[in-house]
């Protein structure tokens, strides 16, 4: 995703949301508008008081008059800056949220495989620290690109009516201050982005480091990972810098190049206030004028930064943008979604290949009716998950290879496929929230009060967990179900994990049951009671749904009515367990050495969390 040009056309992400508050802007720029020119006109007031003093003939009356007048416009400069802030750095401010939103939407549409090429801390630091960037770009960048077109050509009409001579000199040094703005402006783009994408190093190295800390406790790395932290950590410092030094470099000249007109005013001015060719109240105007005129240029280099930070972050996040799902809906919508029936999966001559060397699937011909059980065994990378992942289109088959009530995968919307199916996987993930909320996620209304009665959201809790033997766990917790869990479900061991995993799938009550290796973590007694609670389950329901159970284990796969073993991404056996444990093949062997290890003395034990 790197890309050194950046170009002010990123801006166009933006043009929509700024569209939508142009309305605040107008009104902001207008109050921005009034407080320049109510600030521009206090130095003519300050003009007149200078010139009456020095005349020696006025009346206190009429200073006081000016004074009040000086007052009233500050007390109007001063009303203007809070509306122009409210309006402008407030709407920059909802423009920021609306883009984060409509971000974080973007991020979940996109399919597994982005997730697979970008990094965790990569999508939060643009998530974070360049919308933080867009925004100073479309709020105080706007603020002092205004600032430098308006007033600066303000002042510099003023000046040059009031005095042209005197202006004409002391103008001479600002060419140079442009030259130098143009010419920072093309530095800041290019440096801002190495400290973003050194930023997003480091976030990836810190979400990384505490998500497996279980792990780098348990091996003693602690001093690797520092070691690793330290490194990115000293290289965003070393590109925050490079952007200070530019910094350092800029405005400090840019303020000597500014304290010249003044000095040069100095010299010209009283030269000719000396000489009776302007008044001394005019001089002091020029001094007001030229001081004025030093924001409006420092503020051209504060607007050149922001802009081109703004540009490269948005390079950024269009890059994000610019990524479409490689899986997403085909063509009209359904116009019928199918009614379950049997058989409820057909695979035909399914092959897929994940690059064009070596295929993960190849030939798979199943028919799985509905209400049947399903084993599936095989080797590592044997193609288990894969074959599960076209199911639900994670991975997009062959067109007409895998159909689910007859209709192709690639013909069912999105949502309502993905929503036939439960998923227990291996790698359980929990949300940082309680037992009970993790397990009421993937039913809709039961985690809301307002569609259910406590008392039957208490049943209906209480049955699932009962069914996942998470019974006797919750007469440990402190709290019961409403135990909260660390991230990932850290503070949770690994049956407990699974177990949780596998409640929260089964509480969906959807078509399809997939339990992906997700029994590996628990005793084969705690094992046996999940599965004759499913069993059970499917004789009281007449429309049982369908089970897919992926696992190593013989005494796991017993219950399914078809097992299919894979062997390299085909199949090497396929039917009714029974047959298959007559056969010879790898599921005979892995009963037989199963067996074997079940014998006094030469089990090594399971962990049941």
């Amino acid at each position: 995703m790197n890309n050194d040009k950046i170009s002010l056309k990123e801006y166009k992400l933006l043009i929509p949301y700024l569209a939508q508050y142009r309305g605040r802007y107008i009104t902001g720029l207008v109050c921005l508008v009034v407080v320049d020119a109510a600030q521009i006109i206090i130095p003519q007031f300050l003009r007149a008081a200078v010139d009456l003093i020095s005349s020696g003939d006025f009346q206190i009356k009429q200073i006081v008059i000016l004074a009040l007048w000086m007052t009233g416009i500050m007390a109007l400069v001063s009303a203007g800056r809070f509306l122009w802030r409210y309006f402008i750095t407030g709407s920059s401010r909802r423009i920021e949220a609306s883009l984060r939103e409509d971000l974080f939407d973007h991020l979940q549409k996109l399919s597994w495989d982005f997730y697979q090429k970008n990094k965790i801390g990569d999508l939060m630091a643009r998530s974070i620290n360049d919308l933080h960037a867009v925004r100073m770009s479309i709020g105080m960048g706007l603020v002092a690109f205004f600032d430098f077109i308006f007033m600066a050509t303000a002042i510099l009409i003023i000046i040059f009516v009031q005095d042209a001579r005197s202006a004409f000199y002391s103008v001479l040094p600002l060419p140079f201050i442009t030259l130098l703005i143009l010419l920072f402006g093309s530095m800041v783009g290019r440096k801002f982005r190495a400290v973003q994408e050194a930023y997003s190093m480091m976030s990836d190295n810190a979400q990384e480091t505490f998500a497996g800390i279980r792990v780098i406790k348990s091996f003693v790395k602690e001093w690797w990972f520092i070691k690793k932290f330290a490194g990115s950590n000293d290289d965003y410092r070393r590109a925050n810098m490079e952007l200070v030094r530019l910094f350092g470099f800029f405005f400090p000249f840019v303020s000597f190049l500014s304290g010249l007109t003044i000095l040069i005013m100095l010299a010209i001015g009283g030269f000719r206030v000396i000489n009776g060719l302007m008044t001394p109240g005019s001089l002091v105007a020029m001094f007001r004028y030229l001081g004025m005129l030093i924001w409006p240029l420092m503020g051209a280099g504060f607007m050149v930064n922001m802009i081109q930070r703004g540009a490269a972050s948005l390079q950024r996040l269009n890059e994000i943008f610019k990524t479409e799902p490689s899986i997403r809906d085909q063509g009209a919508e359904m116009e019928q979604i199918p009614v379950p029936r049997s058989p409820a999966v057909e695979i035909q001559d399914l092959c897929f290949s994940y690059n064009k060397d070596e295929q993960a699937l190849s030939n798979i011909n199943i028919t799985v009716n509905r209400g049947e059980w399903l084993g599936i065994m095989g080797k590592t990378g044997a193609g288990k998950s894969t074959l599960i992942k076209t199911l639900m289109r994670m991975l997009d088959p062959p067109q007409g290879s895998v159909r689910i009530f007859g209709v192709d995968v690639r013909d069912w919307p999105l949502d309502n496929l993905r929503a036939l199916f439960a998923v227990s996987p291996q790698d359980s993930y929990l949300f940082s929230d309680t037992i009970a909320n993790n397990i009421a996620y993937g039913k809709t209304g039961i985690s809301d009060n307002s569609d259910n009665s406590p008392e039957d959201l208490e049943y209906y809790l209480e049955k699932i967990i009962d069914l996942a033997s998470l019974n006797k766990d919750m007469e440990i917790f402190h709290n019961g179900k409403n135990t909260l869990v660390g991230e990932r479900g850290l503070t949770l061991s690994g049956g407990q994990k699974q177990r949780t995993a596998i409640a929260r799938a089964v509480i969906m009550d959807s078509e399809f049951l997939v339990l992906d290796d997700s029994l590996c973590a628990v005793d084969a007694e705690t094992e046996r009671k999940i599965l004759d609670a499913l069993i059970k389950e499917r004789k009281e329901d007449a429309k049982s749904r369908t089970t897919i159970i992926i696992s190593h284990r013989v005494s796991t796969l017993k219950y399914a009515d078809k097992v299919l073993v894979l062997d390299n991404g085909k199949v090497s056996e396929y039917g009714p367990p029974s047959q298959l444990i007559l056969n010879g093949g790898f599921y005979s062997r892995m009963a037989a050495l199963q067996r074997l290890e079940a014998l006094p003395g030469m089990s090594g034990g399971t962990d049941n969390g």
